[in-house]
């Protein structure tokens, strides 16, 4: 839901990023700085009010839908599931400004675990061939009109098709502030993701995003790779021109595709416990097969169409 905001708030990028490129078999550097923490994806308005009336969703993970006002005022309506470390946010048309809000668009946080590996993510961000990332703060407003800081982030650029990602971490001042509801550092520098959500996906079946597949442009692949990189992810390409990201315990899937057919394809689901029997729940145009197992998979139409 960022890419937009950013407009705003920092300058053009320069440099070839649009010419990077994945590459089979390099390695990728030794510690994992950044981690999957959201993804998002902007669907059909039918599908999307389905999930945001669905009494299955409710159950079945710790869900939310909210109004959040970030920086500058400009405010999103999102419907989040929420897990233990990670969690996605799905929107209709028009729920985000601007470009963002357009059917198929879509978007990937990556984030740090530790406080200060996002300044190593920026440096090597250079080496990757990224000499100037876009350098932004998101704060947050819980709706008494007192924002408090809440990420620092980085993009690596801010010219894109439908699709864009960014690394981020969260301040001490977010965690700091009671409205925000976190949990108490478990070692010092501890800006983690399971840190930032509640516990209360325990009591759902939901549990974390295992793996996620994302329909991209190949301008908006090819910005994204670097930052992958930098963050630590191996990646390698795939047949037709997509790549995957691995590492850090959710796999990252991407097709390249043109405009038309981008947006969120495929969310897998670990569970909080297994299930006996398999279940298909048709929310909108999408399919959420939860189980046998301790496993589901939502899978979503080509751009909210059948």
């Amino acid at each position: 839901m960022i890419i937009v905001l950013v407009m705003t708030l920092a300058g053009a990028v320069g440099g070839g990023v649009a010419t990077a490129q994945a590459e089979g078999g390099r390695p990728s550097l030794d510690r994992q700085l950044l981690f999957y923490n959201h993804s998002y994806g902007v669907l059909d308005r039918e599908t999307a009010d389905a999930i945001e009336h669905s009494d299955y969703l409710r159950d079945f993970a710790n869900f939310q839908v909210r109004t959040t006002t970030g920086t500058g005022g400009r405010t999103w309506t999102g419907r989040y599931l929420m897990g233990r470390e990670t969690y996605l946010e799905l929107f209709g048309v028009g729920d985000i400004p601007g470009q963002d809000g357009t059917l198929g668009s879509a978007g990937l946080g990556l984030s740090t675990e530790r406080a200060g590996d996002l300044a190593t993510v920026t440096e090597r961000l250079k080496d990757e061939g990224v000499a100037d990332p876009v350098s932004f703060l998101q704060t947050r407003d819980f709706g008494d009109g007192v924002p408090v800081p809440w990420f620092d982030a980085i993009l690596t650029t801010e010219e894109y098709d439908a699709f864009g990602a960014w690394a981020m971490e969260y301040r001490p001042e977010y965690f700091a502030d009671p409205r925000g509801k976190t949990e108490p550092a478990s070692f010092p520098g501890d800006v983690g993701r399971e840190r930032y959500l509640s516990d209360d996906y325990r009591t759902h079946l939901m549990r974390d995003v295992t793996s996620v597949r994302l329909a991209v442009t190949e301008g908006d692949l090819a910005d994204t790779v670097p930052l992958l990189r930098a963050g630590g992810f191996t990646v390698r390409t795939v047949a037709g021109g997509g790549v995957v990201a691995e590492r850090g315990g959710t796999t990252i899937r991407f097709d390249a595709v043109t405009r038309d057919q981008a947006g969120l394809r495929q969310i897998d689901l670990s569970l909080n416990r297994p299930v006996k029997d398999r279940h298909v729940e048709r929310i909108g145009s999408s399919d959420l097969v939860v189980g046998p197992g301790s496993h589901a998979v939502w899978k979503f139409a080509e751009n909210g169409t059948e």
